[in-house]
């Protein structure tokens, strides 16, 4: 069974960077497309973007295109999501779920996810 763990979130001034990881057990990445997620309070849980199994990668979220970037770390087992340029509105609660080797906007299709951590942006 594949079990995730997110880290890295933080306090972090506007205009900063931060770099989430998502680490994988049980299983190997390989064969899983991964995304990630975020929720603020009070809102729906909102899709940033995701890589297949083949290492394409899609954006789900306009305002983080440029600023975000997914990345696959196979060696390692982990998904990490660079974050530059962080905004106010960043501010929530980020998920890493994994599915089977392709992505889709639809959290509901992600069969296993990580506890969430998080990422505060404030000044």
């Amino acid at each position: 069974q594949l079990q995730l763990v997110e880290s890295g979130g933080d306090l972090v001034q506007p205009g900063g960077s931060l770099r989430l990881s998502c680490a994988a057990s049980g299983l190997s990445l390989d064969s899983f497309a991964i995304a990630w997620f975020r929720q603020a309070p009070g809102m729906e849980r909102e899709g940033i973007s995701c890589l297949s199994s083949r290492g394409d990668s899609i954006n789900y979220l306009d305002s983080v295109k440029g600023r975000f970037t997914i990345s696959r770390a196979n060696a390692k087992n982990t998904v990490q999501l660079q974050m530059n340029s962080l905004r106010l509105e960043d501010t929530a609660v980020y998920y890493c779920a994994a599915r089977r080797w392709f992505c889709t906007r639809r959290s509901a299709d992600f069969s296993s996810w990580g506890q969430g951590t998080q990422v505060t942006v404030s000044s």
